[in-house]
């Protein structure tokens, strides 16, 4: 590291340019701290983020993922998966601090970090107050829709606990399509008849794929 210009070392450029102007290998790389004797810190940097194909992959692998990597033991992995969950913690209480849901594009970015790395179809909720402030999300099911909505109270449970005004809904295709199934479209049908009745409406339904979404129901005014 001696031998690296001192603009081009890490922690340097932070402490010269700010967190904001370096790469997402060269935080990891201040985080790991060292590396080994035949792989430096900014080398191992680099080998995890191109194994697990950027930031978001690697937020989601668990330690026996990471130890799989050369010159990642226990210790490192172990903080790694540490620094992750504090940051998913830290976003979580942001959105729900400071969100407005206004538009099915800031329903999007309030629940798509939920998604991130996920392998199966899951349902999550959106809880709004009657200003359309976030007061809550949550995961209600994990499977298809045909399998996790037996039952709207699943879904509705948590918003009558949050004496939520209104609730979004969104599920996530894994194959990547946007295209709405015959069973999204008949489950958003029986959730919004199912809102009605329980005074809760259903503002929205989202699907999720990657870096896109769709609206079931129409985008929010």
């Amino acid at each position: 590291m001696q031998k690296i210009p001192l603009e081009e070392r890490p922690r340097e450029r932070l402490l010269l340019v700010g967190e904001e102007s370096l790469s997402d290998s060269e935080l990891l790389t201040i985080l790991l701290g060292s590396g080994t004797s035949k792989v430096s810190a900014a080398g191992l940097a680099h080998n995890l983020l191109n194994h697990f194909g950027g930031l978001s992959a690697l937020s989601e692998a668990s330690i026996q993922e990471l130890c799989q990597i050369h010159g990642i033991g226990q210790v490192k992995a172990v903080e790694l998966r540490a620094v992750f969950a504090l940051a998913k913690r830290l976003l979580k209480k942001s959105l729900i601090q400071k969100s407005k849901i206004d538009s099915s594009r800031s329903a999007y970015h309030a629940l798509v970090d939920l998604f991130y790395g996920e392998k199966k179809e899951i349902l999550v909720i959106l809880m709004l107050d009657a200003r359309l402030n976030l007061i809550g999300r949550e995961v209600v099911g994990i499977g298809t829709l045909t399998e996790v909505l037996l039952h709207p109270r699943e879904v509705f449970l948590p918003a009558i606990r949050r004496g939520a005004h209104s609730i979004i809904l969104a599920h996530n295709h894994p194959s990547n399509d946007l295209t709405p199934s015959k069973t999204d479209l008949e489950v958003t049908e029986r959730l919004c008849l199912s809102g009605k009745v329980l005074d809760i409406e259903v503002k929205d339904h989202l699907i999720i794929c990657d870096d896109q979404y769709r609206s079931l129901i129409r985008p929010l005014a």
